[in-house]
């Protein structure tokens, strides 16, 4: 009885543990950042500045305390007034927030 009771709670639990990695390729997610994202942000990590100082670097973001995927994606979403409203397809958004949330294990500097 034990042993199916654990296999049922596993058999459950597996799905949650395959989701519980970001999704996205963060390698192309920083090629798309670099195509659209550098007018305004610095995209690569260790930089201090963005182009515009009103735009967050993308290691800034990444370091934001409670900074999700979820988060990034509703942000990346909703239009800003300070930001140009682009349309982001949802493999691109989700390369950008793994690129993004990669960030947040490179050394502080």
């Amino acid at each position: 009885m034990q042993r199916t009771y654990l296999v049922l709670v596993f058999s459950l639990l597996l799905p949650l543990a395959a989701h519980a990695e970001e999704p996205g390729d963060k390698l192309a997610g920083l090629a798309f950042a670099r195509r659209n994202c550098t007018e305004c942000h610095a995209v690569v990590a260790g930089a201090q500045y963005s182009p515009n100082i009103k735009a967050p670097t993308f290691e800034a973001v990444a370091r934001t305390a409670g900074m999700t995927g979820r988060a990034l994606a509703v942000w990346l979403q909703t239009s800003h007034p300070s930001m140009p409203n682009i349309i982001i397809g949802t493999e691109d958004r989700d390369n950008v927030i793994a690129y993004i949330l990669s960030l947040r294990s490179q050394p502080a500097k």
